[in-house]
């Protein structure tokens, strides 16, 4: 089949003869997308995007939120016209070629198993100070073995844990907004309302200028990765084009509210400078300003369903693209097989993966589990990087040939497209003249070329196949 070809992917049979599963409901695509906006790197990592732009981080996650929400109109735009299970990797192959979608294809997938690892880990130090005495060793074991378990049963059972989760987040979130706008206007009892003080005083809105904001801008984009794999989960939804298009179309106000309301919450409450930002985290330095009792295990709690929900989602979401890579003769065959819906030995591939990445994260903190943290630094700008290009050569090909299935468009395509593929550039620059972030570049650099290669050299050779037929 050509890689023109825009006819929707027939079910994927496998060695079982049976296709993935549908079982993901309207309401599962919703609380996932929902909910995937809320994770760990906002809860923790944004105290040091803050330190370090102080009352501008609005500026810098509103700035990043923006080409969020371009990557994920471009993405979204893709995938409702065309849905599959390995999503942007399925698109670059359409529009580039096979190793294009190999490259985009793998090293998300390593992004999502080291990604297990960090949260597992995360997790586990969480129980560890509730439970003194108990090995960390023992809740990254139970962790793992609880959601590979969900992983691997009907698709509908990772569909409930994220509905349950993301309901959590966003009531955590909710509450917290609540809570702060009320503080900020000095409508909450026992508070007053700060006005501007904290936006204006202590070195102003830019205490440690371009540089610092510049340093904000690399936090938030982190913080932003995750919201991808709605588009994933959407082709074995009930209705994959109406759930990736109410996913996609919901995508601003989220950002908005979720990301940049809370941080101007953050900034306009406390000094951007109070130590306790980076100590406690902002949300729980902020509850403790607000004198809400045990602000800190209230957001261990919260951080704790976080980091439980993104070992849930990476799981998933590596295992349906590993099944997508070798149902596309990129990958090993064994872990095509699909039983019950459910490509299990890729499920228990990705679970193993990132299994030993924490093992490695123990045995090697320094040397192997360094590396792996380097080369996945920047991926997620790789991967953004594919989606704009995929996008602009699929939606010129999309109005020659089906344009019925444009169910979802590009704002001001084909310029802000360019204003997207320019943005991932700049970030990815920033990151290479920064020198805590130059050598995730480097790394991260290094891994597309050796994907790059190995793709190519599978595509000169007839491996791969046409992502046509892709579930």
């Amino acid at each position: 089949m050509s890689q023109s070809t825009l006819t929707p992917p027939e079910p994927q049979q496998t060695d079982a003869g049976s296709p993935l599963g549908n079982g993901l409901k309207q309401r599962h695509l919703s609380m996932i997308a929902l909910g995937g906006v809320i994770g760990a790197g906002l809860f923790v990592g944004s105290g040091a995007g803050i330190a370090a732009a102080g009352p501008s981080i609005v500026l810098a996650y509103a700035a990043s939120g923006l080409l969020v929400m371009f990557v994920m109109r471009m993405l979204g735009e893709m995938s409702a016209a065309n849905p599959a299970s390995g999503s942007f990797s399925v698109h670059a192959e359409r529009a580039v070629g096979p190793w294009a979608g190999f490259t985009a294809g793998w090293m998300f997938w390593t992004l999502l198993c080291v990604g297990v690892a960090i949260e597992a880990i995360g997790a586990a130090h969480i129980m560890t100070g509730w439970f003194p005495g108990t090995p960390s060793w023992m809740w990254v074991l139970v962790f793992m073995a609880v959601f590979c378990g969900s992983n691997l049963g009907a698709v509908a059972h990772f569909g409930e844990f994220e509905f349950w989760f993301a309901a959590l987040k966003i009531g955590a979130i909710a509450l917290f907004l609540g809570l702060g706008v009320l503080a900020v206007m000095g409508l909450l009892p026992g508070t007053s309302s700060p006005g501007a003080a904290n936006l204006l005083h202590d070195g102003g809105f830019l205490p440690n200028g371009v540089d610092g904001l510049l340093v904000g801008l690399l936090a938030s984009v982190v913080a932003y990765g995750g919201l991808e794999t709605v588009t994933i989960a959407a082709a074995e939804s009930e209705n994959p084009v109406k759930g990736v298009a109410r996913a996609v179309k919901t995508t601003m106000w989220r950002i908005a509210i979720v990301y940049v309301g809370s941080m101007l919450v953050i900034v306009t409450l406390l000094p951007w400078n109070d130590p306790a930002v980076t100590a406690d985290g902002p949300y729980a330095a902020t509850l403790d300003h607000l004198g809400i009792p045990a602000a800190g295990e209230i957001m261990n709690v919260v951080i704790l369903i976080a980091l439980l929900s993104a070992m849930n989602a990476n799981i998933y979401g590596s295992s349906r693209m590993a099944y997508s890579l070798v149902s596309r003769g990129q990958g090993p065959k064994a872990l095509g097989k699909v039983t019950g819906g459910v490509p299990r030995r890729a499920v228990l591939a990705s679970s193993g993966f990132g299994f030993v990445t924490v093992l490695l994260s123990y045995w090697y903190p320094d040397t192997l589990f360094a590396w792996l943290l380097n080369m996945v630094g920047g991926v997620i700008l790789v991967v953004w990087g594919f989606i704009a290009v995929s996008q602009f050569v699929l939606r010129r090909r999309l109005e020659r040939e089906a344009p019925g299935k444009l169910v979802v468009k590009m704002w001001g395509f084909p310029y802000l497209t360019w204003v997207a593929l320019a943005g991932v550039a700049g970030v990815l620059v920033l990151m290479a003249l920064g020198e805590d972030t130059r050598v995730q570049v480097v790394f991260t650099g290094g891994l597309t070329a050796a994907l790059a290669v190995t793709g190519y050299v599978m595509q000169r050779r007839g491996s791969g196949t046409a992502a046509g037929a892709e579930a």
